[in-house]
């Protein structure tokens, strides 16, 4: 990486640290603070540390204390220091195995926490005959609507007005699921080497996208508390990225969800710096606890550069591969000629069911939270239970919940679980260059009696983990 292209001051860092910097000694509070921010994927790899005497200024200690400090992350293999070019963040290898990789699909005789996908929800069935009755209306016709059927296109166009934010159907445009979204709108505004900037941890398969295309992607850390704001509008500063990729709505894999002033503050760094905002909406219908939901980031847009990606998998069945691309009519056409270099339009029945269900909508997302509610508290009250020292914030929406481990073995964790029966995603799916080692995710889609067994096996595994651990640096972890 371009020396230049990615750095944090010495006062954000000094944010960052807190105050364990201040616990004795001195210098290895601060180097462990650091090494644990690179680790959880808060500070990116190959980032550049600010110089000892700012960082030492800032902490209010003395540079003797901030270069032992740098020293400690040299030796324990988290800083490489370059003649002339600064320190910049690296990972040690610890031999856990972990990678960017790994699948995260189940074993089909497996208890599964890992993927996040619901049970089909009631009404899909009725929906479905009530759609084949409607194809004579349609199958006069070539069956190709490559901005997606009238009827849905004005169904979810509705459902945005719904939610309080003026939207016509011509704003609308249908894919095949918002993954199919993100493709075509990466294949739209990004050349090779544009910037792309993503939150850490984050989807996995939109990193994989944008590096596909090409891109220089940078991160910003979420945790299950929210957005470091100081630490994003910093990031759109200094690398103004062509584009962002967000989740706000129930993160995932943390769970958190941006408040309206966070929202607006992120349109207008990204106004002022250039940036198209790409917005996953994935699950942003499927609230749990009581409270109102903030409305769309695209409620804050003034200028056309945010796309709301939207899907029916996730509230509805993951069968329904149909999702759409919120946006304005000239952008809707661009993404036509685009999509049409690898298809042409999304299936007719299917756009039909999620048409159907679209229109009792408040019904399935009441059913969903019901649902989901139940099962987020079973697993919520097993892990307590068998696993008392993980932690976690429990989400208020979504469907995962993100757990931080006493100690980072997400990785060998996962491969012992498998033994036992049990799938489940280590934190590095989520992040990139074996960072996230101390969490992993869950979902909560399965019944409460098969999350309490999977906890059960799970903490089995984990003991297995404990008592058989791979060969780690014990200095590096507190």
């Amino acid at each position: 990486m371009p020396v230049g292209e990615r750095r944090i001051n010495g006062q954000l860092l000094a944010r960052l640290i807190g105050r364990s910097a201040y616990e004795r000694p001195y210098y290895i509070a601060v180097g462990r603070s650091i090494s644990g921010l690179i680790l959880d994927g808060r500070i990116p790899t190959h980032t550049r540390l600010p110089a000892e005497r700012d960082l030492a200024t800032a902490l209010k200690l003395s540079r003797t204390t901030v270069t032992a400090a740098y020293g400690w992350l040299r030796e324990n293999g988290f800083l490489d220091s370059r003649q002339g070019s600064g320190s910049w963040t690296v990972l040690p290898d610890v031999g856990t195995g972990a990678g960017r990789g790994g699948s995260i699909v189940p074993d089909a005789e497996h208890i599964d926490l890992g993927v996040a996908a619901p049970s089909a929800i009631d009404g899909l069935r009725d929906a479905a005959r009530l759609a084949v009755g409607q194809l004579d209306a349609h199958v006069g016709g070539l069956g190709y609507s490559p901005h997606g059927l009238p009827e849905l296109r004005h169904a979810i166009a509705r459902r945005y007005v719904e939610r309080g934010l003026p939207t016509t159907p011509e704003q609308i445009f249908v894919t095949n699921g918002a993954q199919h979204g993100l493709a075509l709108l990466m294949d739209l505004l990004m050349e090779p080497g544009d910037g792309f900037l993503a939150e850490s941890p984050t989807y996995p398969h939109a990193l994989d996208i944008a590096r596909r295309h090409g891109a220089r992607v940078r991160t910003v850390g979420v945790t299950p508390r929210g957005w470091d704001m100081e630490y994003v509008v910093d990031a759109f500063r200094a690398t103004k990225p062509r584009m962002a990729f967000l989740i706000p709505d129930f993160h995932n894999p943390t769970g958190a969800l941006m408040d309206d002033d966070e929202r607006a503050a992120v349109v207008t760094e990204a106004r002022r710096s250039g940036t198209s905002l790409i917005i996953d909406e994935s699950v942003a219908e499927l609230a749990i606890d009581s409270g109102d939901q903030p409305a769309p980031v695209a409620a804050h847009d003034t200028d056309g550069r945010v796309f709301t990606l939207g899907s029916a998998a996730k509230l509805l069945w993951g069968g329904l591969r149909i999702g759409w691309i919120r946006t304005t009519p000239p952008m809707v056409s661009r993404l036509m000629a685009v999509r049409q270099r690898g298809d042409l339009s999304s299936p007719v029945l299917d756009q039909l069911i999620v048409t159907h269900l679209l229109s009792d909508v408040m019904r399935i997302r009441a059913e969903r939270s019901s649902g989901l509610r139940r099962n987020r508290d079973a697993l919520i009250a097993a892990l307590r239970d068998r696993l008392p020292d993980w932690r976690f914030t429990p989400p208020s929406g979504g469907l995962v919940l993100w757990a931080e481990l006493p100690m980072p073995v997400a990785t060998v964790l996962r491969e012992n679980a498998v033994r036992h029966g049990v799938h489940s995603a280590p934190g590095p799916v989520f992040g990139g260059e074996g960072t996230l080692e101390r969490f992993m995710r869950f979902s909560y889609t399965q019944p409460p009696d098969v999350l309490v067994d999977a906890v059960d096996r799970l903490a089995d595994a984990y003991a297995d983990t404990v008592a058989r651990p791979v060969p780690l640096n014990r200095d590096l972890f507190v």
